[in-house]
């Protein structure tokens, strides 16, 4: 990885740490899969915008509807537990 490449993830890092008042380090748990079956939805706000068969990082578990994501770009976002599949 350049040292541009570097400074931009640290730079996304910082900005999703402020966005979603997330303090300490990302580390990911687990791995999940989008349901093939569930409908694409576009992201907004804080939500994460969903691809069928995605595989996600999962960041924390929120709450018992959602899970707070990574996806492969590197952008973070809330995503519905409802969708999401273990590996």
């Amino acid at each position: 990885m350049t040292l541009k490449e570097c400074k931009k993830e640290e730079k996304a890092d910082r900005e999703f740490q402020k966005k979603f008042k997330f303090e300490g380090s990302i580390n990911v748990l687990t791995q999940m899969m989008v349901d093939p079956a569930a409908v694409e939805k576009r992201g907004g706000g804080k939500n994460l915008p969903l691809r069928r068969g995605e595989i996600l990082d999962v960041i924390q578990f929120t709450n018992q509807e959602q899970i707070l994501c990574r996806n492969s770009q590197r952008r973070y976002g809330y995503v519905p537990r409802a969708v999401m599949l273990h590996l």
